[in-house]
């Protein structure tokens, strides 16, 4: 009689495709070799909640010292510093690796990505894993915290949607900002200080209110680089703030919109620069 065979309960992760699940290898392994170094580990997790703590303190400088900046209180701007401040910090997490491409570039090591099956910008953002960014985002996720005790706030299905679709669009839009300084990487010689200025500067601009800019912030950071459907108009949206003279008040709604450009010119910036790509001794 044969004997009935044992079902083996898989895992989630070993559901997952080949593909994907040796990302999720290579991934784990870095996070378990990082972790493994306890000291520095927790140094390392300190430093980044210091670093966010600091930004945070600028904002809370300069809203108390006045009544409100570009119609945005001190309790309301925590809801758009909070909001910017973690996803970006979610796609510094994600994406933010992109920032090693010169060093390969340079270093010959991106050659190596060209050998292997999958794809070179996956492979980019796997290439490394710095848990303390992670730690980053509680500063953010405090803030936002606070901003939506402190705010009257008219709780509904339509504000829970609101606030889960700036989260995401915000993720995406940063994270596709990245994935575009990567691009202009190839054509640029040490041109991280350039693409930093939008990158960064674009994190410490979605944290103001976009009232105040100057126009040509507005066009920089409006619509070539949307960073302002990250927070600021979705917040405005939410709480019926004034944003930019005239812009209806349902904009914040459109950050999906923002998103699916700031993708789409990831996509064109990364593709070009690839495509010109001749290794490192060319």
């Amino acid at each position: 009689m044969a004997e009935p065979k044992v079902q083996r309960r898989l895992r989630p992760w070993q559901t997952l495709p080949d593909g994907l699940r040796a990302y999720r290898a290579v991934l784990a392994s870095r996070g378990r070799s990082q972790a493994s170094y306890r000291a520095s580990f927790r140094m390392d997790l300190v430093g980044a909640v210091l670093v966010g703590l600091i930004e945070f303190s600028e904002v809370w400088v300069l809203y108390s010292a006045t009544d409100q900046i570009g119609g945005f209180t001190l309790a309301q701007i925590l809801l758009v510093f909070g909001l910017a401040d973690l996803a970006f910090s979610l796609a510094d997490l994600v994406a933010g690796h992109c920032d090693n491409l010169p060093v390969y570039v340079r270093a010959g090591t991106l050659d190596v990505f060209f050998l292997r099956p999958q794809p070179v910008l996956a492979q980019l953002i796997t290439s490394d894993l710095s848990l303390r960014r992670l730690a980053r985002s509680l500063v953010g996720a405090t803030a936002l915290t606070a901003g939506l005790v402190l705010n009257d706030i008219d709780w509904s299905a339509g504000t829970v949607g609101l606030l889960v679709l700036a989260l995401v669009c915000g993720f995406v839009i940063f994270s596709a900002q990245f994935v575009t300084a990567a691009g202009l990487q190839f054509f640029l010689i040490n041109g991280s200080e350039m693409t930093n200025a939008f990158v960064y500067g674009g994190r410490y601009a979605a944290t103001q209110p976009a009232n105040v800019w100057p126009r040509a912030l507005l066009v920089v950071f409006g619509a070539i680089f949307p960073v302002a459907f990250a927070a600021y108009l979705p917040v405005s949206t939410l709480l019926g703030a004034p944003g930019p003279a005239g812009l209806p008040t349902w904009v914040g709604w459109c950050a999906p919109v923002a998103a699916l450009w700031a993708v789409v010119f990831a996509w064109l910036c990364w593709r070009w620069g690839l495509r010109h790509y001749r290794g490192a001794g060319g």
